[in-house]
């Protein structure tokens, strides 16, 4: 699949002309990479605290007006019935049937509640980022080592120290 959206990209964008936002439409496979990057990767455990508006319910627990909670992002990005396999990186969680992207209302990785003051740039930008780096280079982990998918979980998250080398196309 990756190799179909690598030749996809190559006719969409080629090695000269810049990445546009205009192009995630006819590069799935990338825009699902990015996506599920952000969902396996992310690094924000928990969500700065919120207070609850009304009394709710959320997942049969009651939750009183005036509550304060702090959900949980991890969890939500790793929700067995969400994602098929939740604890693997596997772009597929973001593709239909056809290979189609399938936006997912789960996908929260900036924030659950009201929407981050910088998303719609940020995700731009990602976008952006990404498939022009991936339309110039090549990354390759450093002779005779091999990459991990293992992170550390704390306040934060993040994966375990790394080196790659980044081969120009």
């Amino acid at each position: 699949m990756f190799f179909v959206d690598y030749l996809l990209s190559e006719k969409v964008i080629g090695q000269t002309r810049q990445p546009l936002m205009d192009d995630r439409t006819n590069l799935p496979y990338t825009y699902a990479v990015i996506h599920e990057i952000q969902r396996f990767g992310n690094i924000i455990t928990f969500t700065p605290p919120r207070m609850a508006n009304k009394d709710t319910t959320v997942g049969g627990r009651f939750i009183p007006k005036g509550v304060v909670v702090m959900p949980m992002l991890k969890s939500i990005l790793q929700d067995k019935k969400e994602y098929s396999t939740p604890y693997e990186f596997n772009p597929a969680h973001f593709l239909d049937e056809n290979g189609k992207f399938l936006k997912k209302d789960s996908f929260i990785p900036f924030s659950i509640g009201r929407m981050c003051p910088g998303e719609q740039l940020a995700r731009m930008e990602l976008f952006l980022f990404f498939t022009s780096l991936m339309q110039h280079f090549t990354f390759l982990p450093l002779e005779g080592q091999t990459l991990s998918l293992k992170g550390t979980l704390s306040v934060s998250s993040g994966p375990e120290p790394f080196q790659i080398r980044a081969v120009p196309r």
